[in-house]
């Protein structure tokens, strides 16, 4: 690990004027992957600015559409809120199957969102819920947010604050993880709601997509055997160790219909 500056901000406002006053700046938001990525001089920030200390980032709420929680809200808190298991119950359980205890203790919503891991959960929740990034600038709907591996709409220096989700009908995510990280290799959140069916794929590809055959299906008839017969493409979608990109097409398949048979059981 190179040498940095460590500062720790006190609100929105003083972690952007650090940020902005920084030779090359990074947000600690949790840091399960930056500290990592540092460790492995994949990285080299001049400061790391800790938003540990910004409470306010914390929050998790009851809104008249829904819910909001707090960037800084850690997986932890997420899957143990009595409000997101009554209001979105695949959320917590999407939550509660991040990582290990350590890292679910440490790691925040708006960590994992900003750092857009392709096989990370939450993408896919934001994406088939329907969810709004909201930044200390403006607010963003989650299908413009994400742009591919590693990148979204993130402008320089702006801090994702906390993120909005309207209530589902019914919805449930289930992966096929890896058993020493539990990464997605493939992960597949369906949510059913006012506006039609949703169904965002996480792990699989360079980054989270959602699968109108699957969806159109769906919205015709909630059932996992309306799904029979879609194939989702092999073609760009993952390859590695851990399974080819015709597995990662299989497993797209059998996740979505298990995801159904979830929501459906409740």
């Amino acid at each position: 690990m190179y040498e940095f500056n460590y500062q720790k901000a006190s609100s929105v406002a003083d972690a952007s004027a650090k940020l902005a006053a920084s030779a090359d700046g990074r947000l600690l938001a949790g840091g399960q992957t930056l500290i990592a990525s540092m460790k492995m001089r994949l990285v080299a920030p001049s400061d790391l600015i800790d938003l540990a200390g910004v409470t306010a980032l914390t929050a998790i709420e009851s809104t008249p559409g829904g819910l909001k929680i707090g960037a800084m809200a850690t997986h932890a808190s997420v899957a143990a809120s009595p409000l997101v298991s009554k209001a979105i119950p695949a959320l917590a359980t999407l939550a509660n199957g991040i990582g290990d205890r350590m890292v679910r203790q440490m790691g925040t919503i708006g960590g994992s969102v900003a750092n857009n891991d392709p096989a990370a959960d939450y993408p896919a929740a934001l994406v088939a819920l329907g969810a709004t990034v909201h930044t200390d600038k403006r607010q963003m709907p989650a299908d413009s947010f994400f742009k591919g591996m590693y990148e979204t709409a993130l402008a320089a220096g702006e801090i994702v604050t906390a993120i909005t989700f309207p209530v589902p009908k019914r919805a449930a995510y289930i992966k096929f993880k890896n058993p020493a990280s539990r990464y997605a290799i493939v992960g597949v959140f369906v949510a059913q709601t006012a506006t039609g069916v949703r169904v965002a794929v996480t792990g699989a590809g360079p980054g989270v997509f959602r699968v109108p055959a699957m969806e159109a299906a769906l919205g015709a008839n909630f059932a996992s055997a309306a799904l029979d017969g879609i194939a989702v493409s092999a073609t760009d979608l993952n390859t590695d160790m851990h399974a080819s990109s015709e597995y990662r097409a299989h497993l797209v398949g059998v996740m979505a219909k298990r995801a159904v048979e979830c929501a459906l059981a409740g």
